[in-house]
């Protein structure tokens, strides 16, 4: 008798396990074989609302892009300050940083440092600060203005090493105002110097 009223037990518990089941899964619901992955059509809504906030944020050039910003103008400044000072007196490492006009400038100034047989020698000391100054959009394109200060050792020496100027054991302090460019429109991040003030 003990063994049936077991089984009667057993029969019970499995009943209203049954019932608990059948309650939560009407209540909750059942798996569509969508869970963890929208349609693409979904997808592409979405991308869309992702990228249309990207876009809101970079127009909008909020603290935190300001922030970034800063960080890739103080690369982009040692990268072209350090660009003069190759011995073959071209522009390579800066060039997709720089606009048409400006790398013309900057290949100008190097072709006329060539044909005296001169070259640069630059030490990078580092950058000091780097403010933004200003930030307007005109149409699709935002113009950003930075105040650099920086420190640098540089000279001028001829093709037999002889110094022409500057201090090869001094540091110089050097203050810039560079204006880079970005259109807002593009899916290239890079942002170009396309004006320098100073």
């Amino acid at each position: 008798m003990n063994y049936s009223f077991e089984y009667i037990d057993i029969i019970l518990l499995a009943m209203i396990a049954g019932f608990i089941f059948l309650r939560l899964r009407g209540i909750l619901g059942k798996r569509t074989g969508f869970e963890g992955k929208a349609p693409s059509q979904f997808e592409k809504v979405l991308n869309n609302i992702q990228t249309e906030k990207k876009a809101v944020i970079k127009e909008n050039f909020d603290e935190e892009a300001k922030e970034e910003f800063i960080k890739g103008a103080k690369i982009a400044y040692e990268t072209i300050i350090t660009d003069f000072s190759d011995d073959d007196n071209k522009l390579v490492a800066s060039k997709p940083l720089l606009s048409k006009k400006i790398h013309d400038q900057f290949e100008d100034a190097l072709k006329e440092r060539s044909k005296r047989g001169h070259f640069a020698e630059i030490t990078f000391i580092g950058v000091n600060s780097a403010k933004i100054k200003e930030h307007k959009k005109v149409d699709k394109i935002l113009n950003v203005t930075v105040d650099f200060v920086s420190e640098v050792i540089t000279c001028i020496k001829d093709k037999d090493k002889k110094l022409i100027s500057g201090d090869p054991d001094k540091i110089k302090k050097i203050y810039d105002t560079w204006v880079f460019s970005r259109d807002t429109r593009s899916n290239n991040p890079n942002w170009q110097l396309v004006d320098t003030l100073t």
